[in-house]
């Protein structure tokens, strides 16, 4: 297991909706486990029997009350064999890693949030993926992240108040977001820095449903245009924040990124190695976005795949994920080669995409090309 920075002890995330009571230091990595337990068939008992703990302490981890990621990572990885031995779905086990740093943002947020040090945040020091950032959202909107496998068939549903999810209560939310905010704008006024954190607490800030949050983003928005359009970090910034936007509606800043921000072949390698890491095809931890810029060094048919899948209609962001495909095919046109599959899943999607009457101008002629090329290369 990677290490991970450490939760630090607050006792500010609480075990209900506007109560306060134990803290709760590990909220999402507790919820984890205790799903990873459930669906292996193993009771609370027969694990802490197992692994050599009292119940209490199984109780604890999976309440968030006791931190995971405070026991030594020895035993935490003699844990995770034992569940695997014991039937685990090993798609939850490798989801540790994101969880853990998932409770060090929400801990930091909650515990440290008068803090001005940039410098000292989760967010500052390690590029986020969907995993990661989506376990985040899980205690925030109570959305299950897109990489948590469905339950097996004939699951059975809990009873009683046995909360579904690790979502926080309504103060704890509202406090970890005015956290984010307040980082955001420290990191903002900072300079290119900081730019890390500015871009990562500006995106998880599009998770806030306050009546506010659009208004707040569009005045970042503001800031970030009188910044210099030639940096690195300002593409990057720029890219999180259209993206951001479409969580409320608006696809104007999405739709101007797609025209400016990837006008070059700069701008495109940039974008697919952005979503290469992101989707955890790019696995290298990166400490800042410079790697955007660099070679790219990903499996374009994985990529293309995963692309492919998020071409639905419903996504706010549907019209950057077309691009994005267009873009992949018109640098490696052979990543559908020997793919009947993906090559027949691609062409329903441009299909139903095309008839749908939801994507922008530019992303109809992009489809268009996409199904023009994929008649030529027809089996």
């Amino acid at each position: 297991m990677a290490s991970r920075p450490k939760v630090s002890k607050c006792g500010t995330l609480t075990t209900g909706p506007g109560s306060p009571g134990r803290a709760r230091e590990g909220v999402v990595t507790g919820h984890l486990f205790k799903v990873t337990r459930e669906r292996a068939g193993l009771t609370q008992q027969s694990l802490a029997e197992a692994i050599a703990v009292d119940v209490t302490t199984v109780q604890g981890w999976e309440s968030g009350r006791r931190s995971l990621t405070a026991i030594p990572s020895a035993q935490f990885r003699q844990m995770r064999r034992h569940l695997l031995r014991s039937g685990a779905d090993p798609a939850l086990l490798v989801l540790f890693d994101a969880a853990m740093d998932a409770d060090a943002v929400l801990s930091h947020g909650l515990c440290d949030r008068r803090s001005s040090d940039v410098h000292g945040h989760p967010l500052a020091n390690w590029v986020f993926t969907r995993s990661a950032t989506h376990m985040i959202a899980w205690a925030l909107t109570g959305t299950p992240p897109a990489a948590l496998p469905h339950p097996p068939p004939g699951m059975p549903r809990r009873r009683g108040p046995t909360p579904d999810g690790p979502l926080l209560g309504d103060p704890e939310r509202r406090a970890f977001f005015d956290g984010l905010r307040r980082s955001a704008e420290v990191a903002d006024w900072t300079g290119a820095e900081s730019a890390l954190l500015r871009r990562q607490a500006l995106y998880l800030c599009s998770y806030d449903v306050a009546s506010d949050t659009h208004a707040w983003m569009t005045d970042m928005r503001g800031r970030q245009a009188r910044a210099s359009q030639h940096s690195a970090w300002n593409w990057a910034d720029a890219r999180s924040l259209a993206t951001s936007l479409t969580r409320h509606g608006e696809r104007d800043a999405l739709h101007a990124f797609i025209e400016r921000g990837m006008s070059d072949d700069a701008g495109e390698l940039a974008n697919l190695n952005y979503w290469a890491y992101w989707l955890g095809l790019d696995n290298l931890p990166r400490s800042d976005d410079a790697f955007m810029a660099g070679r790219a060094e990903w499996d374009a048919k994985a990529l293309l795949r995963s692309l492919v899948g998020r071409m639905s209609p419903e996504l706010g962001c549907i019209d950057l994920n077309v691009h994005s495909v267009w873009s992949l095919l018109a640098v490696r046109p052979g990543a559908l080669a020997a793919d009947h599959e993906l090559c027949r899943d691609l062409k329903q999607r441009v299909t139903r995409l095309l008839d749908g009457g939801v994507v922008s101008t530019r992303s109809r002629r992009e489809l268009d090309a996409v199904h023009y090329g994929l008649k030529l290369n027809a089996p």
